[in-house]
């Protein structure tokens, strides 16, 4: 059970000023007003969030920092018109004021035929707990301690280790409660803790700099200080000497952390607001294949824990558990209410984002850890760092600065530096040889290291 379940419903959670109760009253009230005053149908959502972050370097502390902030935002529809409004003040006058602003903003907004809050068919009304919510009661001495240790562990790893960008823990905690006219009541708690590194090994023009991380919902679940910056320490230590390659064609491994950045590629191509805008490389793509065969994506909201779970999304609709890509042919797009009638199609679920989304080969067997993968590589690329934007997502042109390592007959043979890697995201996204079995989890996605068949790189 949710540690959150365990609190009575009228007393704020651990760490919070007020209580769900006070934020039910809060937002009913706000429909209320919406309605008295002339609306055709109105959201309202309140939430308070707070949480400490501690940053170290050098064995010195550096910062302390406690944030907390509230909100009450309410969306207001005058017909097919719609205004939002949202403020920080919790009085009734400040409520009203911004139901009243919400309200004469949609008077005076061009009519969407599209606008409205999302039918009745497709609202949740069974919540499930997903175990989302573990508060950690730490102080910022008790943190300061921890991204030390993070921070000695790097430096303990190597004399090589010389320098520091410092080390951080921070603890997040948030709760919501939203409703709004079409019968959809419904709020959670949760959390969100980490702590990181980014030590600097060589000196002069030789040094090079890596980061590592760790990041749960509960703090318990964290990898410990020592690991995190031993790892890091090792990650920058292994990029010393770097060298320029010449100019070339060959296969590249992503690693795992990368990877989840092809696969957030590919959700932003089929979600919603690129797809009415005909503005992705992927547009008209439902039903046909996009990525190969023994390519699928699934998604499930209600992994317990899971940094992208919800039991509904930001507009109370229903979430679903669904496979997104089956053998790679498209069978859903990523859509919010609105953007699934501009396209003539129904909601799946997803205003505010994908949900825990895994990529996953067919070809994968157990075995397929990154030493696999470098195999299976061959002679190529081995991208570790990927820097600047220069992602299109209208035509899938793709250009990064990147380094990593380059490898000969599947061992890695030395690090490589200031190279651009090149190519379009729709032939990458075809290319995609083997998906490794080194999971990695970023925010929603889980995906392993990805082998793309062939990509440019300019070097020297």
């Amino acid at each position: 059970m949710s540690k959150h379940t365990s609190t009575p419903k009228d007393a704020p959670l651990s760490g919070f000023q007020y209580a769900r109760s006070f934020f039910e009253e809060l937002v009913d009230a706000a429909l209320q007003h919406a309605k008295k005053i002339g609306a055709t149908d109105a959201g309202a959502e309140a939430s308070e969030g707070c949480g400490l972050s501690v940053s170290v370097r050098k064995g010195e502390l550096e910062t302390v920092e406690r944030n907390r902030d509230k909100s009450l935002g309410v969306t207001v529809y005058k017909g097919n018109r719609r205004g939002n409004a949202s403020t920080s003040d919790f009085s009734k006058k400040a409520i009203q004021d911004t139901v009243k602003a919400a309200y004469d903003i949609a008077r005076f907004t061009a009519e969407d035929p599209v606008a409205g809050l999302p039918d009745l068919a497709d609202i949740a009304h069974e919540h499930r707990d997903l175990d989302l919510f573990h508060p950690w009661s730490i102080n910022s001495e008790q943190a300061a301690v921890l991204a030390l240790e993070c921070e000695a562990a790097a430096f303990a790893t190597s004399k090589k280790i010389t320098n520091s960008e410092g080390a951080g823990v921070s603890a997040q905690q948030s709760h919501f409660f939203s409703a709004h006219t079409h019968g959809f009541r419904g709020g959670y708690a949760s959390s969100r803790h980490s702590m990181s590194v980014a030590p600097i090994a060589g000196k002069g023009r030789e040094m090079q700099r890596d980061a590592w991380y760790t990041s749960m919902r509960n703090a318990q679940e964290m990898a410990s200080p020592a690991a995190v910056g031993r790892y890091a320490a090792e990650r920058a230590l292994s990029r010393l000497k770097s060298r320029k390659i010449a100019t070339t064609q060959c296969p590249v491994l992503f690693e795992s952390s990368l990877a989840a950045g092809l696969l957030g590629s590919y959700v932003q191509a089929t979600s919603g607001g690129a797809l009415y805008r005909k503005t992705s490389f992927l547009n008209e793509s439902l039903g046909k294949r996009v990525l190969p065969k023994h390519i699928d994506i699934l998604e499930d909201p209600f992994v317990l824990r899971g940094k992208g779970s919800s039991p509904f999304d930001d507009e109370g609709v229903q979430c679903h558990a669904r496979t997104v890509v089956k053998a790679g042919v498209v069978q859903g797009y990523f859509l919010s209410t609105y953007s699934a009638r501009k396209l003539g199609m129904k909601t799946t679920g997803n205003a505010g984002g994908s949900h825990n989304l895994t990529m996953t080969s067919r070809l994968t067997r157990p075995g397929d850890n990154l030493d696999a993968m470098l195999k299976k590589l061959g002679t190529g690329l081995f991208v570790v760092e990927l820097m600047g934007q220069g992602v299109n997502y209208v035509t899938g042109d793709y250009s990064r600065g990147a380094s990593g390592f380059w490898v000969e007959n599947g061992e890695i043979a030395f690090p490589v530096q200031e190279i651009t890697i090149a190519g379009n995201l729709k032939t990458m996204l075809q290319g995609i040889e083997a998906v490794g079995a080194d999971t990695y989890n970023y925010g929603a996605k889980t995906v392993g290291s990805i082998l793309v068949n062939r990509m440019k790189l300019a070097g020297s």
